[in-house]
């Protein structure tokens, strides 16, 4: 199980849920970017879907969809998967900065707290899909220590899986 509150030690997290929808759009909103190379969409119901969608075997006590906050409010969101695809992987399904703190490490920052306490924690890699095609993303997590194992199509795109070991 993850303890959410040690996710971070300089942001506030917490589980969001219905009435955060609308800060998550916006956080959405702002990253035009990413859009442009996935079929997903920042629509009110997407987002809905999005926070208690899961893959096959795993249930809800093993879904994390997160924000991250400072005194102003919300600044990235995260979907974390415990366990998947095996006990000792995490899997981020997403993670979106506020664009008004993206270049300023903030995002690299959050991932680092994330993986070291992931670490503490017992698990031995973190995994996630990078939109295949998508610079800002390949250039964000590649920099950040993930490695790309393989490509693959899915229904919404091409992705390459990604992972970075833990220990």
């Amino acid at each position: 199980m993850i303890n959410i509150e040690r996710l971070s030690g300089k942001y506030r997290v917490r589980k969001l849920d219905a009435q955060d929808i609308e800060a998550v759009r916006h956080i959405c909103l702002s990253n035009p970017l990413f859009y442009e190379y996935t079929q997903a969409r920042p629509g009110y119901e997407d987002i809905q879907h999005d926070m208690t969608a899961l893959p096959d075997g795993k249930g809800p006590e093993d879904k994390y969809y997160v924000g991250f906050f400072d005194e102003r409010g919300m600044i990235a969101v995260m979907d974390l998967i415990d366990g998947y695809p095996d006990e000792q992987t995490a899997f981020i399904g997403f993670f979106m900065m506020d664009k008004d703190y993206q270049g300023k490490g903030t995002g690299t920052a959050i991932i680092s707290e994330v993986c070291a306490y992931l670490k503490e924690a017992g698990f031995a890699a973190v995994r996630l899909c990078i939109n295949k095609g998508n610079p800002q993303s390949t250039h964000f997590w590649t920099r950040n220590g993930f490695q790309i194992q393989r490509e693959y199509v899915r229904e919404d795109g091409t992705v390459y899986l990604a992972q970075r070991q833990l220990s």
